[in-house]
């Protein structure tokens, strides 16, 4: 096959290759949010004071890099953990973000919640939030420090790590999450 034929048959086959990406969960069929600003940042009642803690931090973006966020697993010890790795330019992180918000709304006295916003740009990262609020705080990871320590150097968008009440990271998600029933049977079988 000469040069021609080659650029063709890639071009060709770039139709395909784009829609599926959007069936693997890309803007194609993205769910809308059901979590408005107000539900998202409203103060929890009750639950342990460090999930308290978390949700008054909620949709923000944390600076601190490594450091910052392996304190706060420390202090969360006791607490199954659930952190998920997304970029604002991330398709499949859009698709699933409605699972993880109405996930942590539904455990927010039991289960804690953390997102690690890595390979972006602030700005861009506080668009998406805005657009899809989080009932969490998200550590802001411009070159991956923290996902290569806290996800195995998993390069993949999304991830998600599930570290159990000892704090010992019991599995590592890799790519999006079909629908919210994967992401809740996760959560019951890793996050205890």
């Amino acid at each position: 096959m000469n040069a021609r034929h080659a650029i063709a048959a890639v071009l060709a086959a770039l139709p395909l290759i784009v829609s599926a990406c959007g069936e693997e969960g890309g803007e194609a069929g993205n769910p809308d949010s059901q979590v408005s600003l107000e539900e998202a940042t409203a103060p929890l009642e009750g639950g342990p004071s460090e999930l308290r803690a978390l949700r008054a931090q909620a949709n923000r973006l944390l600076g601190g890099e490594v450091q910052a966020f392996s304190e706060r697993l420390s202090e969360l010890r006791g607490i199954p953990v659930v952190v998920n790795k997304w970029a604002s330019w991330c398709g499949p992180c859009r698709f699933e973000f409605p699972f993880l918000q109405s996930q942590a709304i539904e455990r927010a006295g039991e289960v804690a919640f953390l997102g690690v916003d890595s390979n972006d740009s602030e700005d861009a990262a506080e668009t998406f939030l805005r657009e899809l609020p989080l009932p969490y705080p998200s550590y802001f990871d411009p070159d991956q420090k923290i996902a290569d320590e806290f996800f195995d150097n998993a390069r993949e968008f999304p991830a998600t790590a599930f570290y159990d009440a000892a704090g010992q990271l019991a599995y590592v998600h890799l790519g999006v999450y079909a629908d919210e029933d994967a992401l809740a049977a996760d959560i019951d079988r890793y996050a205890q």
